[in-house]
């Protein structure tokens, strides 16, 4: 049956994500595991096809604009969504004790949420970095670094359901300091979308997903983003994010420890 309260949630956190561009991933899986009592196991799985879903259309905006490097894409996955899938396989195959396969996703979405926090907060500060570095490393190496970045992220984004926004863009600057932020915004979506699907159909054939729930919360978020992108440039960003990455800090650090 269809929540009202689910479907709240989905618009209060969709009217983040339309504001500052993140926060999905970071914000449903706590908001689904602390206060409303449901399974890391259940939250994660709901999650990763509720961003599929959602982050969807992001695809078709930035391609329409050209703001998609697919052949990075390409690289990102070629990493990614074999280890997704190894991490589904091995989850199911070492973990048939469900409460410690709970415990196991509860502990990998604290610090995926702490390293979510930090990667807010630096990074302007990385990104300048970036730029710094030398164009010939960059060109000589970033196809590597993209499949072994893609790789702990298809782990990181499967165990928790967090990482593919803001760790994926901080982690694109790094290896793609000559792209505009738009064009690593667009990528990461890009690669974000198959990610999270590949990930949370995984979970969905154990039976993890909770249909109904993620129907009430997909109610709920489209509006809130589409309402959060129209008045998130009135907003103070700067403030928005440093409030939004002490809040994953505290959560980050209550679910890992």
């Amino acid at each position: 049956m269809i929540d009202g309260i689910y479907i709240l949630s989905g618009f209060l956190v969709g009217g983040i994500v339309g504001i500052t561009g993140v926060g999905g991933g970071s914000l449903m899986t706590p908001l689904l595991v602390l206060f409303f009592g449901i399974a890391p196991t259940t939250a994660v799985a709901t999650d990763l096809l509720y961003a599929a879903i959602t982050k969807a259309g992001g695809i078709w905006a930035h391609q329409r604009r050209g703001n998609i490097e697919w052949q990075l894409v390409g690289h990102l996955a070629l990493g990614s969504l074999p280890m997704a899938v190894l991490t589904i396989v091995l989850l199911q195959t070492l973990s048939f004790d469900h409460a410690r396969l709970s415990a196991i996703m509860s502990t990998a979405l604290g610090f995926a949420l702490i390293l979510t926090a930090l990667a807010l907060v630096f990074r302007e500060k990385l990104r300048s970095v970036a730029k710094r570095q030398s164009p010939r490393i960059v060109a000589q190496h970033s196809k590597a670094c993209a499949v072994a970045i893609g790789a702990v992220l298809g782990v990181l984004v499967t165990l928790s359901s967090v990482g593919a926004g803001a760790l994926g863009v901080t982690a694109l600057t790094f290896i793609a300091p000559h792209l505009s932020v738009v064009r690593i915004v667009g990528t990461d979506i890009a690669h974000a979308v198959p990610l999270t699907l590949v990930a949370g159909l995984g979970h969905a054939a154990t039976g993890a997903v909770n249909w109904t729930l993620l129907a009430s919360l997909l109610i709920g978020s489209l509006p809130g983003i589409w309402i959060g992108s129209t008045i998130g440039h009135h907003l103070p960003e700067r403030v928005l994010r440093g409030l939004l990455a002490t809040m994953l800090v505290v959560i980050g650090a209550k679910l890992a420890l």
